[in-house]
Formats: C-alpha cells, structure tokens, sequence
C-alpha cells in the first residue's frame, strides 16, 4: 500500500496587475513552489496588466506537503525580476474542495520576512545544574536556507532568545547549509511561561540582516520530555499587518488535490482481466461494460476517465483493441457520415489522449521547423481584409507604404508556404509516424470504410483519420504551441495570428476542403490551390499511412524496441566553476544532453529540436532515479573546490550529504512511465462513483431479460460482465477497508510542540 499525492493545476489568467514598468504596463509570468521549491515557470505575456496563460500541469508531490504558492513576477531585461504578488493555498484548503480551488484569489504582498525555507537541526535537554535545571539548546546545523545575496547564498547565524536573555552563533559565510555546532544554556524556572525562541538570520555588512525563519518551542512540554533532537521546518514571522486585499491585482486558478491510497498490484487483477476480456471481446461481448461506462461517465470527466482507461490498456497492450472497440461502438450509433466523432464521446476523448501519449515526439518532429519559422520571422499576416492594418506592416523595397492588396498577396504566399511546407514534411513522416499510432489509424480507416461503403461517401474514412490527426491533434498544436511544449513562450499577437491562419488552413485540408468550410470565410479563398493540392497530398499520405502491413509493423517495432527511448533531450547551459567575478555570458558553455532510462549523454551539437526547462529537466531526472535502490538520502548541492565543500564548507570530501535528496516532486508529462497500479485505482475510483448508476442499470436488464426471454442462465445473462463488475468494487473496496485498518496509526505527535 502506497499513499500518492497528486496536484492538478491550471493558471488561467491575471487581471488589474500594478504597472512595474515606466511605459504603465509590466511583462507578468508566474512561478509556482511546492513548499519553497520552483517545480513550474509559465511563459511571459508581454505588455500587459491582465495576462492570459492557459497553462495546465500535473505535479506528483509527497502527501506531507504543506503548501503551494503562486509568485506573479514582472520580466526585467536589465535588472532582477520584480515581484508583484502572491497567492498561497495550504494543502488544508486543497483538501476542503474535493472537486478543486476554483475561482480569483487576491494576490498578497511577498514579505521578506515571511518568504522563509529549510530546516534547522537542534537538541534540546533539560539538565540539573549546580543550584537549579538550565535549559540548555544545541545548534547543529541547517539545510536549505533561502539565498538572501546576490551571490546565491546566506550568511547565517542563529540568535536563540528565552526569558529577556538572547545568545548568538558564529556566522557562517557564504552557505544556505550552514554547520555550527554550538550550545547554550539559560536558567529554567519551574512554572515560566515564557517561549523558547531559535531564529536563523542572515548576517549583511552595511543593510540590515534578513530574517531566514523561526522555530519557537513550548518550555512546558520541554521539561516533561527532558530531552529532545530532530530536524525543525522554519517557520515565518507573520507578526506584521497586511495591507488590505486586492490592491495587488487577482490570479485566477484552478487547482485540485488528489489523494490516493494505491493498493497492492494484486488487489487490482480482478479489475484489470476483466476490463482486458472485455477489450478482447470486443462488441461480442455480451456486457459490453466499456459502454456501460461511457454511459455513466458525466461530461466534465470523460476526459479523465478516457486518458486513465487509455493508459491502462497501453500498459496491457491493448490500446489499439480498446480503440477499435470505442470506434465500432461510436459507428453503430451514427447513421449521418458527417457527424461521426464529431461529438465528445469516449471514442473522441480518449483517440486524443492516444494521440498526446503516443504521438507527442512525432508530432514535435513534423510540426517543431515550421512552427520555429514562424516564430522567428514574425511577419505580419492577414488575409481578412476588414483587419488589414496597413501602417504595421511597415514600407515595400521602393520605400513606399504598401497598399492593402499587396498586403494580402503577400500574407497569402506566406501562408501558402508554411501550409505547404507543412503537408511535404507530413507526407514523408510515414516511417516516422508510431507503429501504434499508424496501427490505429489504419483500424479506424478500415471500421468506417465498411459503415459507409458507398460511392458518395468515398471521402468519409481519409475525414475520420483527419479529424483526429489534423482537427483535434496538429491544429490545436499549431494554435498553443506552448502547451504542447514546442517552445518555451507564448506567441506574440502578430506571431498569434499567423498560427491561427494556417490552422485554419489545417482544418480546411483536414475536412477535405468540403463547401461548408469554404463557404464559412470567403475571404480565405486565396489559399484555394494550396488547400486542394494539400487535400490530394493529405489522402496519399493516408493511404500510405493505412497501407503498411502487420509484419513491416512488428519489424519496426522490435527495431525500436532495441533502442532505449529518451526521456528528454535538449539544451542545458551548464556553468563554468572555475571562472571567477561576476557571472558573464562566458562563464557557460551550451551542451545537448540525452536522457534516456539507462545512460545521461551530451555532445557539442544538437541531437534534436526540442525545447526544455531547467525543471522539467530536474523532473525527468527524478522520475529516471525513482527507483533506485542505491539512491542515496542527502546529497551536496554544491562542489568539492580547493579544500572544501561550497555548500556546506565540510572539508571532508567523502562528507554525508548536506541537503535531503528531493525525488518525489515531478512534473507529469504525456511521455511519464506508466504506472499501472495507480491507473487502475483511478478506474476504481471513478466506477465506485458511478457505483448507484451501475447498479440501476444491472436492474434494468434483469427486468428486460425476466419480462423478454424468461429465467436463464448465469452465463448467458447480458448483465454478467456486470454482475461481475460490482462484485469486484465490492472486493476493492473491502481491501481498502481492511488496509486502512490494518496500517500503522499516523506518526504520534511529539512531546516537544511548536509554539502556537
């Protein structure tokens, strides 16, 4: 039994932000820390008070978090970034919204003294001195203090108060783990209430010193326990009075908790065979519990449920057995060829989720050139002539303003560029395009071209692949870049409305260039070669794409199965140490580095186009090491340079780790490893849900097959499959009952407590 914590989190949007900059505006962007620690950085939105970011992750955490807090920051070229505001939400108010915090939340002043991290190692003892007790305190040391000076660390020193007296460590320079190993004492009266206080500060020559946090402890408890030791989480001085709310600006947010107690593997077999015999079934089944569940599943999770279910039977093998059977499912309800997977069924949802899961590096490779290009020209495109701005475009090669109609033909053969560009790059990925993802595709072709065979609807199978693969994949692709990680920032408004133009273009040849799309915007009507050329393009590459066999499909796939997959892979500055004086530009040097799950690479030239961060690099790392053994507990953030640490200054160089090795804080990512026990507790828990609807549909086929057909057998019931089904929720949820009961009681809490 393991406990999983998990964090859905959406930054929608900002709005009445202070102005930061002299041009009355700021540059905003927003960094999220779980506990203290950076895990996500959205994009800049240039120019504005009322940001828009859209972003969406998912951030596996330990379940001892504390808190997690939103910075809204303002971009400065030339100066540190400016801090605007922040909103925090404890992990006690995640855990009060079981649907998710949904809504605005005023940001709050960002007080030094409050902005506090890391923990301090102390020893507390109660001794008898030569007339009376002394309280006497130890202080060890401390990991993780926050970096107060420009060179990226503290100079700390302890100052530990009790009873009017107060006694101060040596300071450590230069180090955010600083070790000094030195005590006090202080007489202890019988009966006082007065709290012992420790604070961590950082020393500075000519400004005053900045407060790094505060543990204060209750003497009373102290002279029961006699003695006490451990690590202590720093905690703020929230002392001071807040300014009043909203004067700031609001952040708008989404944000979910998800708590979940995973089973043994074996807990879930019951659950897993029984939805695979399902799959394998397919619509011979007598239950069909597949469309049973879509039945009950509410709109607002389809999407999880199909992304859950999806990677479960990927996981088994059977992903393209559990979307064959969503396809023929959908076409035995759909009698009008032109509003098949046209709504959000389970077939639609989860052939998107298959899509991100399995074609996210193909899509990278076809789409990444042509979308870096348009980033970086930057050129002004429009081709509805109601919003032709003449005066930003700027002047022709004769130095004259150019005129409307030259504006558009240019935009036209702008577009008609990337557009082509992007179907010649599409037509020769067909061996780059997934075994899996060509092995669905060419199903799908096959189940809708028998539902429709008819001349007229020749068309109707190349639409089904494309609805998919241009109009739910490459498009929304194409119009937020960013979210689909193929670069780093947001579009510029000019750079926006190119994307949207050739997406539009997308659609059009995706639909196979039909009289409703053209008939929808006439003004795209100069796009009408390329588009039709595209359309010929498109159902050749699709034929191809279909046309590929079963055993060219397993040659590849044990080619490929030879070859670890990368993980990430990408740009990484790395920093020279042995440089000195400020940090210039000089002092890294740029490496492509290759991660895959059994070696870390680099060269000196790009391996491949692919955009990362700093923390989905950490991520990555972290979800490569999770499960090794030999992963050691603490480590050294720092390097071993001349006679010492520089984290920790220990002078031994095969010195324990300073810090706590941090491993269970990742960002989930389309590409994660799949872990199956947790997508089977997901598919649990969702049916216990729909439990009550389950049960009233078993009803309902008992009453149909007693007043049809008369009494049967258990076998040859329909409702079996569900019969079955119940039972085993029952079971699972009887193992949940018993581990709960059955598991070690939560950690007592300790004799010494923090002063409240």
């Amino acid at each position: 039994m393991a406990k999983r914590s998990s964090l859905s989190i959406r930054i929608v949007e900002g709005k009445n932000l202070p102005a930061k900059d002299i041009t009355g505006s700021s540059d905003p962007y927003c960094i999220v820390k779980v506990d203290n620690e950076p895990i996500i950085r959205t994009a800049t939105v240039w120019k504005t008070l009322c940001p828009f970011w859209g972003e969406e992750y998912q951030v596996h955490l330990p379940p001892t978090f504390h808190s997690v807090a939103f910075y809204v920051m303002d971009e400065d070229a030339l100066s540190r970034d400016d801090v605007i505001g922040k909103v925090c939400l404890t992990r006690d108010t995640l855990a009060a919204h079981p649907k998710g915090f949904s809504g605005w939340a005023h940001l709050t002043e960002v007080d030094p003294d409050e902005e506090v991290q890391g923990e301090i190692h102390l020893r507390l003892e109660v001794v008898l001195g030569t007339r009376a007790r002394r309280l006497r305190c130890s202080v060890l040391e401390a990991r993780d203090l926050a970096p107060k000076d420009r060179n990226g660390a503290s100079d700390p020193f302890v100052r530990v108060r009790y009873n009017g007296r107060t006694q101060e460590t040596s300071i450590v320079k230069k180090s955010c783990y600083p070790r000094w190993n030195e005590t006090f004492e202080f007489e202890l009266e019988e009966g006082a209430a007065e709290a012992l206080c420790v604070e961590a500060w950082d020393w500075d020559l000519v400004s005053r010193n900045d407060f790094l946090g505060k543990v204060a402890f209750n003497v009373q408890r102290l002279w029961a326990a006699q003695r006490e030791e451990g690590w202590f989480r720093l905690q703020p001085d929230q002392s001071k009075s807040r300014r009043e709310e909203g004067h700031l600006g609001s952040l708008q947010l989404e944000v979910r908790l998800r708590d979940e107690t995973v089973l043994p593997s074996s807990c879930y077999q019951p659950l897993v065979q029984l939805l695979c015999r399902e799959v394998k079934l397919g619509t011979q089944g007598p239950g069909q519990l597949i469309s049973l569940i879509e039945e009950t599943t509410s709109t607002e999770c389809r999407q999880e449920v199909a992304t859950t279910m999806l990677k479960l039977f990927l996981g088994q093998g059977l992903a393209k057995d559990f979307l064959d059977l969503l396809f023929q499912l959908e076409l035995s309800r759909t009698s009008e060829a032109n509003t098949l997977f046209r709504s959000n069924s389970l077939a639609s949802k989860s052939m998107e989720s298959f899509l991100k899961v399995a074609g996210m590096r193909y899509l990278h490779g076809v789409l990444g050139p042509i979308i870096d290009r348009v980033f970086e020209e930057k050129k002004y495109v429009e081709l509805d002539p109601s919003k032709v701005e003449v005066k930003d475009v700027g002047c022709s090669g004769l130095h004259r303003p150019q005129t409307e109609a030259e504006v558009l033909e240019q935009s036209a053969q702008t577009v008609r560029a990337h557009l082509g560009a992007l179907l010649s790059a599409l037509g020769r990925s067909v061996r780059a395009c997934p075994a899996v993802v060509r092995a669905t595709f060419r199903q799908l072709f096959r189940r809708v071209r028998e539902r429709f065979p008819s001349p007229q609807d020749e068309n109707v199978p190349f639409i089904a692949v494309t609805s998919f693969l241009c109009l739910r994949f490459i498009s929304p692709a194409i119009l937020a870049p960013k979210l689909f990680h193929l670069r780093e920032r947001h579009a510029d408004a000019r750079t926006s409305r190119t994307l949207l133009l050739l997406a539009k273009a997308v659609q059009n040849v995706g639909n196979m260039d039909t009289p409703a799309s053209r008939a929808k915007e006439a003004w795209m009507e100069p796009l009408q070669p390329t588009v039709r050329q595209g359309v010929a393009q498109l159902k050749e590459f699709i034929t191809k794409l279909v046309d590929i066999q079963e055993k060219d499909e397993l040659d590849l796939q044990r080619a490929l199965s030879l070859q670890a997959p990368p993980v990430k892979e990408g740009p990484l500055f790395i920093h020279r140490t042995k440089g000195k004086g400020p940090l210039t530009s000089s002092s890294f040097k740029k490496l492509h580095f290759s991660l895959t799950t059994e070696a870390l690479s680099f060269a000196k030239t790009p391996i491949s186009k692919c955009v990362n961060e700093l923390n989905q690099w950490l991520s990555a790392l972290r979800k490569v090491c999770i499960n090794n053994t030999g992963l050691l507990g603490s480590y050294h953030p720092g390097i071993f340079r001349g006679d010492k640490w520089s984290c920790c200054h220990q002078r031994d160089k095969t010195d324990l780790g300073c810090d706590k090795t941090r491993s269970w804080v990742t960002l989930q990512e389309w590409n994660d490893p799949l872990d199956h026990d947790l997508e089977a507790q997901l598919i649990y828990r969702h049916l216990l849900g729909v439990e009550a609807a389950l049960r009233e549909k078993h009803r309902q086929l008992s009453t149909g097959l007693e007043a049809g057909r008369g009494p049967t057998g258990p076998g040859e019931a329909p409702g079996d499959p569900l019969v079955e089904l119940l039972q085993v929720l029952g079971d699972l949820q009887e193992a949940h009952r018993s581990s709960s009961a059955g598991s070690p009681p939560s950690e007592p809490s300790r004799i010494l407590e923090l002063q409240t």
